[in-house]
C-alpha cells in the first residue's frame, strides 16, 4: 500500500510539473511564437540566425505546436515551405510533428486519464475515444488524420489512453499527415518565390478543403461510426 501512495504521489507531482510548464508557456510564449510565426520574412530571419542551428530550431517549433495546441500548426508549415522550400519544409515538419506526437503519446500512457482531461474537453473525449478504440481503428485513425477540419494534436491526447500500438499508431497517422504538410510548405515555398497566384490558388483550395471538413466532421465521423 505504501508503495502505490509512493508511486501516485510521484506521479501526481510529475502531472503537475508538466501541466505547470505547459500552461506557463501557453501563456507567456505561445502569442509571442504565433505572431512571430505569422510574419514569415520575420520568422525566416529568425530561424536563419541561428545558421547551422537553423533547421533544429524550426523543428523545435513544431513540436511546441504540437505540444500546446494553441500555435497554430498550418501556418507553422507554410513558414517551413517559405524558408526551405517544400520538399525540406515537409522533411523538417515531417520530423518535428512526428517527434511532437510521440511525446503527446508517451506522456499521456505514462499519466493516463487525469493529464488527458486537463487538455482535452469532456465532448471531445466522449466523440472520438469510442471511435479511435473500436475493431476498425487503424482505419479510423487514418480517415480522423486525413480529414481537414478534424483536431489533429488532441486525438494524439486521446490516442494515447487506448490500446492502440504505438508503432502502428505513428507509421498511419504520419502517411495521413503528409499530404496536407506538402501542401502546406508548397504554398510556402511559393510565396517566398513570389508565385502568389498559385500559392493563392493552392492555399484557397485548401481553406475550402478545410472548412468543408470542418462543416461536415460529425457526419463523417457519424459515417465511420456506422461502416465500424
Amino acid at each position: 500500500m505504501k508503495k502505490f501512495d509512493r508511486s501516485f504521489w510521484i506521479n501526481a507531482v510529475f502531472l503537475v510539473i508538466i501541466i505547470g510548464i505547459l500552461v506557463y508557456v501557453s501563456i507567456e510564449y505561445a502569442p509571442e511564437i504565433t505572431r512571430l510565426v505569422s510574419h514569415p520574412k520575420k520568422f525566416r530571419e529568425f530561424v536563419l540566425s541561428y545558421g547551422q542551428m537553423s533547421v533544429l530550431v524550426f523543428i523545435l517549433f513544431q513540436i511546441l505546436q504540437v505540444v500546446i495546441a494553441i500555435i497554430p500548426g498550418e501556418v507553422v508549415q507554410i513558414v517551413g515551405g517559405y524558408i526551405f522550400g517544400t520538399f525540406w519544409g515537409t522533411v523538417y515538419s515531417f520530423i518535428g510533428i512526428t517527434t511532437g506526437y510521440v511525446i503527446v503519446f508517451v506522456i499521456v500512457r505514462f499519466f493516463g486519464f487525469r493529464l488527458v482531461k486537463q487538455m482535452v474537453s469532456e465532448a471531445a473525449l466522449e466523440k472520438f475515444y469510442s471511435l479511435i478504440n473500436s475493431p476498425g481503428s487503424d482505419i479510423t485513425v487514418f480517415l480522423l488524420f486525413l480529414i481537414p477540419g478534424v483536431p489533429k494534436d488532441i486525438l494524439v491526447y486521446i490516442a494515447g489512453l487506448t490500446p492502440i500500438k504505438p508503432f502502428t499508431f505513428f507509421i498511419i497517422i504520419s502517411i495521413a499527415r503528409i499530404p496536407a504538410m506538402i501542401g502546406a510548405s508548397y504554398i510556402g515555398s511559393n510565396i517566398q518565390m513570389e508565385n502568389y497566384i498559385v500559392a493563392i490558388i493552392i492555399f484557397l483550395i485548401a481553406c475550402i478543403l478545410f472548412i468543408v471538413g470542418f462543416i461536415f466532421k460529425n457526419r463523417i465521423i457519424s459515417t465511420i461510426k456506422n461502416i465500424l
